[in-house]
C-alpha cells in the first residue's frame, strides 16, 4: 500500500471569471508599480489571496495498490513446430521463460497457444497476433510488460503496427529451428473450381527448391527458390492409376485434364523428395474441380403415336439441360394408302445424319415402343450397339411388338439389349414393384411412396400391359406381373442399357389411381445411364464433417469388406462397416489430422480432405525473422535462436530505457496501480484565507498612510 498527493481545484465560480479577475487584478498592479504607489504590493498580494480563495483548493491523498506487470508467453502450436527438433526447443523455450518470469518481481504471467485451427491447421494460416487479440480482450493494455513469442517465425497475421491493437510492450521471439534450412515444396498457382464434363481443363503448378536461409533469414518468397534441374511429379485423378511426368524445378508447368462425370472430382499431385526436406507434407497438393454437364442430347425415336409419347417428351422438355431431339414414324415404308405427295411430311427422317454422322454427340438414346419397320438399315442399327459398346447410353422402353419377330432384339441391336422377349403378354391389371437387389440399386431405392418395409408392395397406381422377357443380364430392379422383370439396368462394353417391359409408364404421369414417380424414376434412369457417380450401384464414399470421416459403400452385394484408411500423415488403419438402408453401409472415424483421407476397398478408392487442401501454414516451412522482424524493431524487443545461442536472461527495465541486449530480454515496468482509498482536505482553511487577505490589507493602507 502506498499514498500520493494531489492538489484538486474545485472553484467557486466559473474559471472564466477567474481568469478575468486576475488580468483586472495584474492590470492594476501593474498600474500601481508603474505610478510607484506605496502599498502596491501588499494590495496584489491580497489580490493573489482573494483569487485563490475563489479557486477553492483542495489536497487529494489516494491510497493506492500497485498492480503487477503482465508478461504474454505465446507458444506457435501450428503444423509446423511439430517438425523436429522444433518441438522439443519450443517445449524448452516455453519452460525457461516460465522460470524466468517467475523471479522478475511484480510479474504475472499468461501462457497462450495458439496457431491451431480445425484438424490442428488455420485457413489462413498461423495467427499468433489474433490470439493476443483475443488475451487482450481481458487484461488492460496499460499492464502488458512485453510479449514473448516461441515460435519459427511463419506468423501470417502479423499487423503493420502495434499502435493499431492499441500495444506499447516490446515483442521479443525466441526463434524455433536449425540454423540453416532448406525445403522443397509443391504450389498450384492457379487451378479451376468447376469445368465442363469431357472439355479440357488447365491447372497450373511449380515445385520449387528453397534455399538456405543465413542466420538472419533474409531471403524469402520467390527469390529464394532454386531453379535448375529437374523432378518427378506424380500425378493421380480421382484416386485412378498414378502417372509421372517430369518438371523442371522452379519452373511453372500447366497440366491439362479432363473431367469424366458429374461431380467432386479430385486432382492429386505429389512430387518426389529433393535434397533437402524439412517435411513431405508440402510436397502433395490437391484441388477439388466440380465437374458439370454441358446441355444434354437425347435422340427420342417413338415407333409410332401412342398414348404415353407426349409423356416422355413432356418430361424430356421439362428439363432445360436438354436437347431434344423426337422423331416419330407415322407412316412406314410398306403402307400404300394412296395419300398424295403433297400431303406427305416434307422432311424425310434423316437416318444417316443421326445414326451414322451425328451419333456420338448424343448423350442418351431412347427407343420408345420401336419395332423393325424398314425405316432403320441393320447398318444403322448396328452402329447403335457399337456406340454403346465405346460408352454410349440406350433406353428401350417396349412395346406389344417387342413379342413377335418385329423385335429390335431380333436385330443387330439385340445383343446389347438385356432382356430376351419369351413371346407373351399379360393385359392385366398390376401394380408395379421394386425387386429385392432394386432395394439396394439407387436407381430404384427409396423411391417416392415406396414402402417402408421389405417385401411390401408399394402404393402406386397399375399399369396394364406388361411384355415377358427374361434377364440375359443385367440387374432386374423392377418386377411386374407374376414378379416377371419389369425393369433391367445392364451393363455392355463400356456402355449401359436400361430396358423397360411395359409402354404403361404414361399413366402414372396421368395421376391414374394415385399415379407414381415417373419423373423422379426417369430423371434416375438417364443419370445412372450417362454415369452420374450418385447412382452408381457400386460405389465408395467419404466425406469430413465436424470432426468425422464418415466412409459409405453402396453395393448390391450384402457382405461387408474391411475398409482401409490412410491417414495425411501415412498411417494406415483398418475400419468396419456396419449395415444401413437402401444398399448402404457406413463407417465413422475420428479425424484429427488436416489433409487428404485415402479409403480403399480393396477394389475402390475414395478421397476425403480435413481442413483446407494446400494450407497456407504448409507453403514456407523454413524458420526466418523476416515475417516479425518490423513489428520487433518497431517496439525494440530481441531475437534469440533457441536452436544456437543460450537462452537469455530476463530483467525487469524502466520505461525509456532499453528493452533487451546481450543475452538478456526486457519486461518493462508499467507502474501501473488501483486507487483503493481517498482522503480530500482544504488546502487553506477559508478563516485562514479571510485573515491573511485582510491582514495584507491592512498592511497596503498602513504602506501608503506612512
Amino acid at each position: 500500500m502506498i499514498g500520493a498527493l494531489s492538489i484538486l481545484w474545485s472553484p467557486l465560480v466559473p474559471w472564466a471569471l477567474i481568469g478575468l479577475l486576475s488580468a483586472v487584478a495584474l492590470l492594476l498592479l501593474g498600474f500601481a508599480l508603474w505610478r510607484r504607489a506605496r502599498g502596491a504590493l501588499w494590495r496584489g498580494l491580497a489580490a493573489a489571496l482573494m483569487l485563490l480563495a475563489l479557486a477553492n483548493p483542495s489536497v487529494v491523498r489516494e491510497e493506492r495498490e500497485p498492480l503487477s506487470d503482465i508478461a504474454l508467453v505465446v507458444v506457435d502450436e501450428s503444423p509446423s513446430q511439430a517438425i523436429e527438433p522444433r518441438e522439443t526447443q519450443s517445449q524448452a523455450a516455453t519452460r525457461h521463460l516460465l522460470l524466468g518470469l517467475e523471479r522478475l518481481p511484480d510479474t504475472e504471467v499468461r501462457v497462450i497457444p495458439a496457431g491451431r485451427g480445425a484438424f490442428g491447421v488455420d485457413r489462413q494460416g498461423t495467427r499468433l497476433f489474433s490470439a493476443v487479440r483475443e488475451a487482450l480482450a481481458s487484461v488492460p493494455r496499460q499492464r502488458i510488460g512485453a510479449i514473448f513469442m516461441v515460435s519459427d517465425g511463419q506468423v501470417h497475421d502479423v499487423p503493420q503496427s502495434l499502435a493499431g491493437i492499441g500495444l506499447e510492450a516490446p515483442v521479443h521471439l525466441l526463434l524455433t529451428g536449425q540454423e540453416r534450412e532448406g525445403d522443397r515444396r509443391l504450389e498450384i498457382t492457379q487451378a479451376p473450381s468447376f469445368g465442363i464434363v469431357g472439355r479440357e481443363l488447365t491447372l497450373s503448378f511449380r515445385v520449387d527448391d528453397l534455399t538456405e536461409r543465413g542466420a538472419s533469414g533474409a531471403t524469402r518468397g520467390a527469390s529464394s527458390g532454386a531453379s535448375g534441374g529437374s523432378a518427378v511429379v506424380t500425378v493421380r485423378q480421382d484416386g485412378g492409376a498414378p502417372e509421372q511426368i517430369t518438371v523442371p524445378v522452379g519452373v511453372e508447368r500447366e497440366l491439362i485434364f479432363e473431367l469424366n462425370h458429374r461431380g467432386a472430382t479430385p486432382i492429386e499431385l505429389e512430387v518426389e523428395p529433393g535434397r533437402q526436406e524439412l517435411s513431405l507434407a508440402n510436397n502433395r497438393a490437391a484441388v477439388m474441380v466440380q465437374g458439370v454437364r454441358d446441355r444434354l442430347r437425347v435422340l427420342l425415336v417413338s415407333g409410332e403415336p401412342h398414348a404415353g409419347e407426349r409423356a416422355w417428351r413432356n418430361i424430356l422438355k421439362s428439363d432445360p439441360s436438354v436437347d431434344l431431339v423426337h422423331f416419330t414414324i407415322l407412316r412406314p415404308p410398306e403402307k400404300q394408302d394412296g395419300t398424295p405427295i403433297r400431303e406427305l411430311s416434307l422432311i424425310a427422317f434423316p437416318t444417316r445424319e443421326l445414326f451414322e454422322v451425328k451419333l456420338h454427340e448424343f448423350d442418351l438414346i431412347i427407343f420408345d415402343r420401336y419395332r423393325r419397320r424398314g425405316v432403320l438399315p441393320s447398318i444403322y442399327l448396328d452402329n447403335i450397339a457399337r456406340y454403346v459398346e465405346n460408352g454410349g447410353a440406350l433406353l428401350e422402353a417396349v412395346g406389344p411388338t417387342f413379342a413377335t419377330p418385329l423385335s429390335l432384339y431380333r436385330t443387330p441391336l439385340g445383343r446389347v439389349l438385356p432382356g430376351e422377349p419369351t413371346g407373351h403378354i399379360f393385359e392385366r391389371g398390376y401394380r408395379p414393384a421394386v425387386t429385392e437387389l432394386g432395394e439396394r440399386h439407387p436407381v430404384t431405392a427409396e423411391l417416392p411412396g415406396a414402402p417402408s418395409r421389405a417385401g411390401e408392395d408399394p402404393d402406386w397406381g397399375r399399369w396394364f400391359r406388361h411384355v415377358d422377357a427374361e434377364a440375359r443380364d443385367g440387374v432386374v430392379v423392377m418386377r411386374g406381373v407374376e414378379s416377371r422383370p419389369l425393369l433391367i439396368l445392364s451393363r455392355y462394353g463400356e456402355g449401359r442399357v436400361a430396358q423397360f417391359l411395359s409402354d404403361h409408364m404414361w399413366l402414372w404421369a396421368r395421376g391414374f389411381e394415385g399415379g407414381g414417380p415417373q419423373a423422379e424414376l426417369l430423371r434416375r434412369i438417364a443419370h445412372w445411364l450417362m454415369k452420374e457417380p450418385d447412382l452408381e450401384e457400386e460405389d465408395l464414399r467419404a466425406t469430413v464433417e465436424s470432426g468425422t470421416l464418415e466412409i459409405v459403400r453402396r453395393s448390391l452385394e450384402a457382405d461387408l469388406p474391411e475398409i482401409e484408411v490412410t491417414l495425411p500423415s501415412g498411417e494406415r488403419l483398418t475400419v468396419t462397416l456396419e449395415e444401413g438402408t437402401a444398399g448402404r453401409a457406413v463407417a465413422r472415424l475420428p479425424v484429427a489430422e488436416a489433409g487428404l483421407y485415402r479409403i480403399s476397398d480393396g477394389e475402390r478408392t475414395a478421397l476425403a480432405a480435413a481442413g483446407p487442401p494446400n494450407p497456407l501454414e504448409m507453403a514456407d516451412l523454413r524458420a526466418t525473422t523476416e515475417l516479425l522482424e518490423p513489428v520487433i524493431e518497431e517496439s525494440g524487443g530481441g531475437v534469440t535462436r533457441v536452436a544456437g545461442d543460450a537462452l537469455p536472461s530476463l530483467r525487469k527495465v524502466k520505461p525509456g530505457r532499453d528493452r533487451h541486449g546481450r543475452g538478456w530480454l526486457g519486461v518493462e515496468a508499467k507502474g501501473g496501480y488501483v486507487v483503493t482509498g481517498v482522503a480530500q482536505a482544504p488546502l487553506l482553511p477559508a478563516i485562514l484565507l479571510l485573515a491573511l487577505a485582510l491582514g495584507t490589507m491592512v498592511l497596503a493602507w498602513y504602506r501608503e498612510g506612512r
